[in-house]
């Protein structure tokens, strides 16, 4: 699928969840440099014409985790889109990766605002997270297998 096709593909933000969120404050060392770990998890729903993608963040002392968060962001494919994205002989939809990329970094940010809302007022609302680049993260097309819901 061209740019062209891509810039098209008609999505809207349907839905966002707070799929994790805990604190454990004896897990921090304020001595220690803290380290970020992430995962991206994505998701298709067929009879909703979504696509959810789900970003998890551990902020961790000395491999103890003492912020973890998981947010996920619930996109809905307008109709037309979704039949462009669909492969009827594989039962499948390829989301371009441009687009997945660009629906991560939709998700990252409002993981991000998830993240000092809980935090607010609290000693752990220093903890940000960083810009992200998405491009070495998500490299190629995603391809859902609808028939197993993958």
């Amino acid at each position: 699928m061209d740019n062209d096709k891509i810039n098209k593909v008609g999505f809207a933000l349907a839905k966002i969840t707070t799929e994790q969120f805990a604190v454990f404050e004896s897990n921090f060392n304020k001595a220690i440099n803290p380290r970020l770990k992430l995962n991206f998890k994505f998701a298709a729903d067929p009879v909703k014409k979504l696509v959810g993608v789900f970003a998890y963040f551990i902020f961790e002392c000395e491999e103890k985790p003492f912020i973890v968060i998981e947010a996920g962001c619930h996109f809905n494919i307008q109709p037309d889109s979704w039949n462009e994205l669909l492969n009827d002989q594989h039962n499948s939809l390829t989301i371009p990766q441009k687009l997945m990329q660009h629906l991560a970094v939709i998700t990252v940010g409002t993981t991000r605002g998830i993240l000092h809302a809980k935090t607010e007022n609290t000693k752990f609302n220093r903890f940000h997270l960083p810009t992200i680049n998405l491009a070495e993260i998500i490299t190629e097309d995603k391809v859902f297998n609808l028939e197993n819901n993958e």
